[in-house]
């Protein structure tokens, strides 16, 4: 029997090993099924679609106006999971369609809904209140002024040569601060809320 004891812990430690490095390696698969295999995050190309940053880009901490009210924290993209539109004050077509389809997306995702926020980054020209303040209250309107606005942009990619404050586009940031995606006009409605749903449901940040 006792000769049998050091086989038997080898045993145990092998499978101890085995546990441990499923513990690292299953949530690595998943990320990259999620990023490269068959899911809605896959890069496939097209504008018809969500755009992957590939590798996510880490935003900056950076302390900007909010419209009427102080100043954000450094940290104000962190914590929560962030749907971002970037554009002129007066909001536009487009910009309200944005909007409207942020407002949606968070509605829709019920229980998960305080786990998102919504933000507007304003260029310029701020702002339409009437409307802003009617349909969108929860809105978080911050001020693109000054050098740490600029280094905020210049975190964000561009598309076709397109300033990214005059892209149109909507940007989602994960609750770590990192710019995972970005849906331009073209994108499905549906595509928004469905990524986003995957996201936190294999989350457990934020």
């Amino acid at each position: 029997m006792n000769t049998n004891t050091p086989s038997r812990s080898r045993n145990r430690g092998r499978r101890q090993l085995i546990a441990l490095a499923a513990l690292f390696f299953v949530p690595l698969a998943v990320a990259f099924w999620l990023y490269y295999g068959e899911s809605p995050l896959a890069p496939e190309g097209g504008t018809n679609k969500g755009d992957l940053i590939d590798p996510a880009r880490p935003l900056p901490r950076v302390s900007l106006p909010i419209h009427a009210e102080g100043e954000t924290a450094p940290d104000f993209l962190t914590g929560q999971w962030s749907m971002l539109y970037i554009g002129r004050g007066t909001c536009d077509e487009r910009c309200r369609k944005a909007l409207y389809l942020t407002r949606q997306t968070r509605i829709a995702l019920n229980k998960d809904f305080d786990r998102v926020q919504r933000i507007f980054l304003v260029s310029a020209d701020c702002c339409d209140d009437l409307f802003l303040s009617s349909e969108h209250p929860d809105l978080l309107l911050v001020l693109l002024e000054g050098s740490e606005s600029q280094r905020l942009l210049e975190a964000f990619p561009t598309y076709d040569g397109i300033d990214v404050t005059g892209a149109g586009r909507i940007y989602l940031v994960d609750p770590l601060g990192n710019l995972l995606m970005s849906y331009s006009e073209a994108a499905p409605d549906k595509a928004l809320l469905k990524d986003l749903k995957k996201l936190l449901r294999l989350s457990h940040i934020g």
